[in-house]
């Protein structure tokens, strides 16, 4: 799976952090950080995370034969 993030729309607002720790986490200055390829098993998450997201700058792209954000 494949995530992207716009950085121009990205407040951190910390929403995408809490729905999936595993992926989206703040680096020692409060910017978002995360994992730009992610293990399919992490989907669901990812998907909550965009979706949780205030500003829509999160957008997940699955894996062939999987379901997207």
């Amino acid at each position: 799976m494949q995530i992207t993030v716009d950085m121009n729309l990205c407040e951190s607002h910390g929403q995408c952090v809490f729905a999936a720790p595993e992926i989206f986490s703040f680096d020692d200055e409060d910017y978002l950080v995360y994992e730009a390829t992610a293990s399919d098993d992490l989907l669901a998450k990812a998907e909550k995370a965009a979706a949780v997201c205030p500003v829509r700058a999160i957008q997940v792209h699955a894996a062939a034969g999987q379901g997207a954000a």
